[in-house]
């Protein structure tokens, strides 16, 4: 049989994108027949699947899964949106994301919006129309306005933000407490006789930057140490900004004795100035940085740091699409989960 319908292909000759109604030419059947044969519908034939599945196989069928969802009104697709793919606390939140959603019968479309608020405009357009299901998101440093996240909640996609989110839009929110994760810090280099702090901040239009800058000023008042306002520089906290920042932080007239950065990869930066100059941590100058990359732990000296709960947060978000999935016709209050960080010193802050 099966030689027979490969010989009907081959004078067919079909080239172009293969359609359920090519295969039902091949096979003298309907095209809904040939549709409930590939869905494995209980009153197809097993014969006429395994003839379908032949043929799909010989055209180099592939499902056209946008229709499918158009016609279903559901993909099974949740996308996800990330800042950048660099970061072990992004890394991490995805992969526990994908393990939670995939037990549920989801498969996630990832992408990134490396820091910009037009490849992130881009990303939520790419998601829409794929139909996704749903949205996770970490918000770009760049992203200010907020109307495409808007149009997600305008269509009743279920939208999750993570790590960077904006109480404006009055979403489901997961993550740490970055005010008291500021404070925190502080407290422990004021422990290590630190009076002079300089914060390496991200940028304040930002939800948790404004909040960790914030932390960091009222710790700074609480403690009676100045609050020096050429002491606070915002950045997009990569390595260059650190490496920049603290070039410049050694050329004013008097240094700091410590330096807060909002970000482990500002904080590695800053500590490749400070070695190049000769300059001993933590006892001339201390250093906190923030997220636990995995580097931290290795390099010499070891970077203190924030540890941000990535795995947890990254379970939590995706158990809030899926109860907001699994709920829709409930307007459950919106859940802000707030997530203990844990602060982790080692020895570029441990005068001890």
């Amino acid at each position: 049989m099966f030689n027979r319908l490969n010989k009907c292909i081959k004078i067919l000759g079909i080239k172009k994108k293969s359609t359920i109604k090519d295969i039902a030419n091949v096979l003298g059947l309907t095209p809904s027949a040939v549709s409930k044969a590939l869905n494995n519908h209980p009153r197809i034939s097993d014969k006429t699947k395994i003839a379908v599945k032949q043929v799909a196989e010989n055209l180099n069928y592939q499902p056209n899964h946008l229709a499918s969802a158009l016609r279903k009104g559901k993909s099974n697709l949740v996308g996800v949106i990330i800042p950048r793919n660099n970061s072990n606390f992004f890394s991490s939140v995805l992969e526990n994301i994908e393990e939670v959603l995939n037990k549920e019968g989801y498969n996630i479309i990832i992408t990134q919006s490396n820091e910009s608020y037009k490849k992130e405009c881009n990303n939520i357009e790419s998601l829409l129309y794929t139909q996704v299901d749903g949205i996770i998101a970490s918000l770009a440093n760049e992203t200010v306005n907020l109307e495409y996240y808007e149009k997600i909640k305008a269509k009743g996609i279920p939208l999750i933000l993570f790590d960077r989110g904006e109480n404006d839009l009055n979403v489901d929110y997961v993550g740490i407490d970055d005010y008291l994760s500021s404070h925190m810090i502080i407290e422990h280099l004021v422990s290590q006789k630190c009076k002079r702090i300089a914060h390496i901040a991200g940028f304040s239009h930002s939800r948790i930057y404004k909040n960790r800058i914030s932390g960091y000023r009222d710790a700074l008042k609480e403690y009676n140490l100045p609050i020096e306002e050429d002491l606070i520089i915002e950045s997009n906290l990569r390595i260059e900004d650190g490496r920049r920042i603290m070039e410049g932080l050694l050329n004013l007239p008097k240094r700091p004795d410590a330096v807060y950065a909002a970000g482990d990869y500002a904080a590695l930066g800053a500590l490749q100035v400070l070695k190049e100059n000769n300059i001993n941590v933590p006892n001339d100058i201390a250093l906190v940085g923030f997220s636990n990359e995995p580097f931290t732990s290795f390099v010499q000296p070891s970077i203190s740091t924030i540890d941000q709960k990535s795995e947890l947060i990254g379970k939590l978000a995706a158990e809030a699409f899926l109860n907001r999935i699994e709920n829709p016709s409930i307007k459950t209050t919106l859940n802000k989960i707030i997530v203990d960080a844990e602060l982790i010193v080692r020895d570029s802050s441990n005068r001890e």
